[in-house]
């Protein structure tokens, strides 16, 4: 509950609340219990030491040495008290205490005197244990920390002991204890120094991912609510976070190209429908006041009012195309055509407008067929904006030059150049993007290309456009044809 509290009062939240909950809180958790376990092994090692310390004492030796005194006078077994402590070689360690057949300890190895109530637990345990030993670690009368054992002295064949003599070991666990305390306090250090370093460590990874990740969440918002100059700000960085800021930038640059190509085709397509409706409200105002007065005047408003309808006829059917590209439903009624009849009658048709535009025009085709397997109309509708494209962009005193090539390889090649305006490197890559258009002085909705490249696609074809800024354009068609009629072209040719 203190932890929910210190994360709220302090505003954390989201992954680091997360992070802080579970990760933070199980490492302080593991550190502290791994602690707690070394603390208790530690201690148990040192206290088991001098367990094994005392234990590994000669308790047989001392049962010899007091034999021959238990039957002597108090006198002759203080006597042999003292030289046993005398001659006792761990003394510099522990401290000895022999006590007397009435339960009196008598002499002690430190020379100091002994209380007239000693706590000895250990000495009692000793003649109701099951090995004759007792064993004791608690404090003294004094308040020292000290372990203790009692070895009884004399023991009869039917296991009664026959007096209450004994000698008792004492071992101070003060030294011990303080050296614990010092150790205590690294493993409790060392214990701080890894939580801090998990900590440390832990909100750096947490920082490299939630700071970009908020950074996203900013940036998205912004773009949500229309901003699409908005970019993710991150550092540098080879992970794969940063590579998904690096990879959500360039898609928001391609959403403002694709914004602005919106805005652009919207205002032009606003202009492409105006113009035609234009005229064809003004025209039909005019003849609506002449009448049939002027025949001259009629027929021609009339011609107008039908070219501009066909105008607006092809863009509507041209968005409709576009809308069945996107939405995958573009449909070819694919039959057995001759490619160069149908190319034929679409040079025919721009070969006038060539003329009435100034613009010189080269056609040149094989005179044997070309048949494929493909949709007529569609075909047409390629070679028909190709065509508009290159004559739309090539000034007056030009040139356009439509030249076709069987393949042996059994594809025709149609090459569309122009002396036109050209195209920039920059541009290049882009003029088959839906929405592009080089230039907003042209008329165009900048979706015929796309929709295009998509029918020649369906036909198993491509384009390919090269152009030279200021020198003109180079349009390369490339359909396969039936294989039937290659063969035969083939053996004709050999």
């Amino acid at each position: 509950m203190k932890f929910k509290k210190l994360i709220e009062k302090y505003k954390i939240n989201g992954i680091r609340a997360t992070w802080l909950k579970n990760f933070v809180l199980v490492s302080v958790i593991i550190v502290s219990l791994v602690s707690l376990v070394v603390g208790i092994l530690v201690r148990w090692y040192y206290y088991n030491s001098v367990s094994v310390s005392l234990q590994s004492l000669d308790t047989n030796l001392v049962q010899n040495y007091f034999s021959s005194y238990l039957s002597t006078t108090e006198e002759q077994f203080e006597n042999g008290a003292k030289r046993f402590i005398e001659e006792f070689s761990e003394k510099d360690k522990m401290e000895v205490w022999v006590i007397n057949k009435d339960g009196v300890p008598i002499v002690t190895s430190s020379g100091f005197g002994i209380s007239d109530h000693p706590i000895m637990p250990d000495y009692t345990d000793a003649f109701s244990s099951s090995d004759g030993i007792g064993r004791w670690t608690g404090k003294n009368e004094y308040g020292e920390k000290v372990m203790a054992m009692t070895v009884p002295i004399e023991k009869s064949d039917d296991g009664e002991y026959t007096s209450e003599a004994a000698i008792r070991y004492i071992v101070s666990m003060e030294d011990i204890d303080r050296q614990l305390l010092v150790l205590y306090f690294y493993i409790f250090l060392a214990a701080l120094v890894i939580i801090l370093i998990v900590l440390f460590s832990g909100r750096y990874f947490i920082s490299s991912i939630v700071n970009p990740v908020e950074e996203l969440s900013k940036t998205v918002n912004k773009v949500a609510s229309g901003d699409y100059t908005a970019r993710v700000k991150y550092d540098e960085g080879n992970d794969e976070i940063h590579s998904l800021c690096s990879n959500i930038n360039s898609m928001l640059e391609e959403i403002s190209g694709m914004d602005r190509m919106k805005n652009d085709f919207i205002s032009t397509i606003s202009h492409e429908i105006r113009t035609p409706l234009t005229a064809v409200k003004g025209w039909g105002e005019t003849l609506l006041q002449i009448g049939d007065k002027d025949p001259v005047m009629l027929q021609k408003g009339l011609e107008v009012i039908i070219n501009e309808s066909g105008r607006l006829s092809e863009l509507v059917e041209e968005l409709l195309d576009f809308s069945r590209m996107q939405n995958g439903a573009l449909k070819m009624k694919k039959e057995k055509i001759d490619i160069l009849a149908e190319l034929d009658e679409n040079v025919f048709v721009f070969r006038d407008r060539s003329v009435r535009e100034g613009i010189d025009f080269v056609y040149t085709a094989p005179e044997e067929p070309a048949p494929m397997f493909g949709d007529p109309n569609r075909i047409k509708q390629v070679f028909t904006n190709i065509l508009d494209n290159a004559l739309k962009y090539t000034d007056q005193g030009g040139k356009v030059t439509v030249n076709a090539v069987i393949q042996t390889d059994g594809f025709l090649n149609v090459y569309f150049i122009d002396t036109g305006c050209g195209i920039s490197p920059e541009d290049l890559p882009k003029v088959k993007e839906k929405f592009y258009k080089t230039s907003i002085n042209y008329r165009g909705s900048g979706i015929g290309l796309a929709v295009a490249e998509e029918i020649v696609k369906l036909h198993d074809g491509e384009i390919e456009i090269s152009s030279v800024l200021g020198e003109g354009t180079t349009v390369k068609l490339v359909l396969p044809l039936e294989k039937v009629q290659q063969a035969l072209n083939a053996t004709e040719k050999e």
